[in-house]
């Protein structure tokens, strides 16, 4: 059952168990603010829903709560940095924010990060970047946990890609996964007891299924596109791991570190006033997306959108309304801030 609680008491109690779980003022109030941001934006599945399996990492020893990124090497408008097996959501923030200084100075910079973890929801560093007035560029290598196109096992990372446009009227920011449903909106699904609006993967007897559950068993998600999000994920995998120098989805399932455990994530902005004035670009976008929202809807009442504009509106109702929660996962958040569950035992399940 969904619940709607009032985004500060999210963001405070999901503090609480950071802080329990044994990380600092500081990291505890970043973290929990970008978990209860992208749960009012409605990715509950990288917001409210990952704490409990951020603090069973924490329990683990698979985050290095002391980890920060540190300069590899350095040319020009590119750097590279080690993330020292760090919080995911610190170590991007830092990249994210590093590429646009070195944009501001360059036109453009490039971040690459290797031996990092889990950054949450990817989307969340293009919106930095859009925010800060530049376009920017962002993705991820994971372990194998979708099929190839053509195999029936987990072969290759689902790899989530971000893209984003500054616009005064609200940034368009796209933020996908290579598999038509990431594993974690499966389980938003599940819990609300819903079918997916398309199929999403393969059932144990090889028949695609929109039964979020069955596919969460068989572990056969449907990359996006059918062999077009399978090649763009083995093409991300391996375009990170060369420009990052590190890990690819292979050495990761190797090192058992959990969900994207020692993975690389690059991060690029680029000033979109380069080779024009602020008010030309912003109103060749605004004409692209009036276009977009003039396209004639499949349904009557529709309305087209580009991507991040739902968003935005999901957000303000939110803030308005209350971000909307799993009741079992706010339960077992609200265990972890109270102290009643010991994290030794949250890592051993």
């Amino acid at each position: 059952m969904s619940l709607r609680i009032p985004f500060e008491t999210v963001k405070e109690t999901v503090k609480k168990a950071l802080l329990n779980a044994g990380l600092s003022e500081e990291q505890a109030e970043t973290c929990a603010t970008i978990h209860a941001q992208s749960s009012a934006d409605g990715v509950e599945s990288h917001g409210l829903n990952r704490v409990p399996r951020f603090v069973e990492y924490i329990g683990k020893g698979w985050i290095n709560l002391k980890g920060k990124p540190e300069l590899v090497g350095a040319k020009g408008a590119v750097e590279n940095y080690d993330g020292q097996l760090g919080i995911g959501i610190t170590n991007a923030l830092f990249c994210a924010d590093r590429a646009v200084e070195l944009a501001k100075e360059h036109g453009i910079g490039c971040v690459a990060l290797r031996n990092t973890t889990h950054w949450m929801r990817g989307g969340t560093y293009a919106w930095r970047m859009a925010e800060a007035g530049f376009a920017g560029m962002s993705w991820i290598n994971s372990e194998s946990c979708m099929p190839l196109w053509g195999s029936d096992e987990k072969s290759v990372g689902n790899n989530p890609f971000c893209m984003a446009v500054p616009r005064d009227d609200g940034p368009i920011v796209l933020d996908m996964a290579m598999s038509q449903y990431a594993y974690g909106k499966l389980g938003v699904y599940r819990l609300a007891g819903k079918q997916l609006p398309y199929p999403g993967g393969f059932d144990k007897d090889g028949n695609l299924t929109s039964d979020p559950g069955a596919i969460e068993e068989t572990m056969r998600i449907l990359p996006t596109g059918y062999w077009k999000g399978s090649g763009m994920a083995i093409v991300l995998d391996l375009a990170a791991a060369i420009m990052a120098n590190g890990n690819t989805g292979i050495d990761q399932a190797a090192d058992k570190l959990g969900s994207c455990g020692g993975c690389c994530q690059i991060f690029i902005a680029y000033d979109p006033y380069m080779f024009a004035s602020k008010e030309e670009v912003q109103e060749k976008v605004n004409r692209r997306v009036d276009a977009a929202h003039k396209a004639h809807p499949v349904h009557e009442g529709g309305k087209v959108t580009c991507p991040g504009e739902r968003t935005v509106a999901t957000r303000k109702k939110s803030m308005e309304e209350g971000v909307v929660v799993d009741e079992a996962v706010w339960e077992q958040v609200c265990a972890i801030a109270e102290g009643n569950v010991n994290i030794k035992d949250i890592a051993s399940k």
